[in-house]
């Protein structure tokens, strides 16, 4: 089966499921969009084996055609810390960082351009399924600082840790600073709990939640610093997607590493 024949048949899965009218998507991108969309719109359903199978094979090989970037391939800026600017998807390290939500299941607007939603997009709708079966036993919903560790599924990553960052609306405050240096301890002991000896952390809270993207990467490298000084076997790896983000970054480790 090609890949364009798997999209097709997930598409049409995914819609009759849903009750939704099959869409006419003409171009390979447009059936891209559907697919995503109909994922990011689905509840955390069960899922039967024959579609997790197809949809294992598409995500796999849209994987391999967007390319692995293994933490072997990075230079690190000095020791066990790196900077890396790409798809955070499709990077290798036992952990990745997601920036969540207090529900905890996913972003459900289709297609949004967040990180919450290509994980879940990508890592395939165990995910979600995961996360909600989490939730259920927590009982509440996740609170500011908390980390919680679900697998990565589709993702060339062990794990994924869900952290939910704090949101800004109007001034920054002490108790915002202090709430995000929480996810990033928690993240950080979450990892080695688990056995991860690396992880990659994305900018939390510096898009939706409006955190400022220069004091909230100057809150990141302090505290992933101060960690990693009783922790140096921990390979940390600030993902970021942006040039001006990759600009406030560079400018904080290299003169961490001077």
């Amino acid at each position: 089966m090609t890949q364009e024949q798997r999209l097709e048949n997930l598409i049409q899965i995914l819609a009759t499921e849903q009750g939704r009218p099959v869409p006419r998507a003409c171009t390979p991108e447009e059936k891209e969009q559907w697919f995503r969309a109909l994922c990011n719109v689905r509840p955390p359903w069960p899922a039967n084996p024959a579609f997790l199978r197809l949809q294992d094979a598409y995500l796999k090989q849209a994987l391999d055609e967007k390319g692995i970037t293994p933490l072997a391939a990075l230079t690190p800026v000095k020791e066990n810390l790196y900077l890396w600017r790409g798809d955070i998807t499709t990077l290798q390290t036992d952990a990745i960082v997601n920036a969540a939500n207090a529900q905890m299941l996913g972003c459900f607007v289709p297609c949004h351009t967040c990180i919450d939603n290509a994980i879940h997009t990508f890592a395939g709708v165990q995910l979600r399924l995961a996360c909600a079966a989490l939730m259920k036993e927590l009982g509440r919903p996740a609170r500011t600082g908390e980390a919680f560790v679900t697998p990565a599924f589709n993702l060339p990553s062990r794990y994924v840790l869900h952290t939910v960052g704090p949101v800004v609306e109007g001034p920054l405050t002490g108790v915002h600073r202090r709430q995000l240096a929480a996810c990033y301890r928690a993240c950080l002991t979450s990892a080695l709990q688990h056995g991860c000896r690396s992880i990659a952390f994305c900018c939390i809270s510096t898009g939706v939640f409006h955190f400022p993207p220069a004091p909230a990467a100057q809150i990141a490298v302090e505290t992933v610093r101060a960690f990693c000084t009783a922790h140096p076997e921990l390979q940390v790896v600030f993902n970021v997607f942006s040039a001006t983000d990759e600009a406030i970054y560079r400018k904080l480790l290299y003169k961490e590493a001077l």
